[in-house]
């Protein structure tokens, strides 16, 4: 069984929703990855950014050095979680019964992957289920989802502009929230993907996916 990737949303850092979703994590009995987001220190690299004047790509860069400080972050929290920066970590890791946190930095370095603020953790995780053959991704979030459809959550500011472009055909898409969140608290250990799948593009044919 392939690892779920679960990406840690960044606007968690610092709150009790943090500490909880760490809880969940490491009580789960499913094999997973987690990738984190960026949070405070990507809010640094975009304050930064207007006053320095420096290029997008230079920031593409600096915000997943962020995603490492946050991961690193994560990594210390509970014994079961290690930092990974490669394949390699990431197998090691989950054969052991362990839970990798993912630091991007080496395994994107020379990545196809647009360097600009339309690629976000969300969409890092997708390539992630890329490059470890996932068939699922799970984003935790700080606001419920709301809608069902991908494209929707994209045009509310809730996923990246990226996201649909890097989300394999084959990767189903769940996200959970606050409300997510407090139904998984009450049924700890973690057994299933908690959280709403989201509706895909339409395929071919005029179908949707999910």
């Amino acid at each position: 069984m392939t690892p779920l990737v679960v990406k840690l949303g960044g606007s968690t850092a610092g709150r009790i929703e943090m500490e909880q979703w760490i809880a969940v994590l490491a009580s789960a009995t499913l094999p997973l990855v987690i990738v984190p987001g960026g949070g405070p220190f990507a809010d640094q690299v975009r304050f930064s950014q207007k006053e320095m004047h420096f290029s997008d790509a230079a920031a593409h860069e600096m915000a997943i050095l962020a995603m490492e400080q946050f991961g690193i972050v994560i990594a210390e929290r509970h014994p079961r979680f290690q930092p990974a920066r490669s394949l390699h970590d990431l197998e090691m890791i989950v054969a052991e019964g362990g839970v990798p946190v993912w630091l991007p930095s080496q395994m994107t370095r020379s990545a196809d992957i647009a360097q600009s603020w339309d690629v976000t953790s969300d969409s890092l995780a997708a390539w992630l289920c890329w490059q470890i053959d996932s068939r699922h991704l799970l984003l935790c979030k700080q606001v419920d989802p709301g809608a069902r459809d991908l494209q929707a959550l994209v045009d509310n500011g809730v996923v990246d502009a990226m996201l649909p472009e890097l989300l394999g055909e084959e990767t189903s898409l769940y996200i959970a929230g606050p409300s997510s969140l407090r139904l998984q608290l009450a049924e700890l250990p973690m057994t299933r993907i908690p959280g709403r799948r989201v509706r895909m593009r339409e395929a071919a044919g005029g179908e949707t996916r999910g």
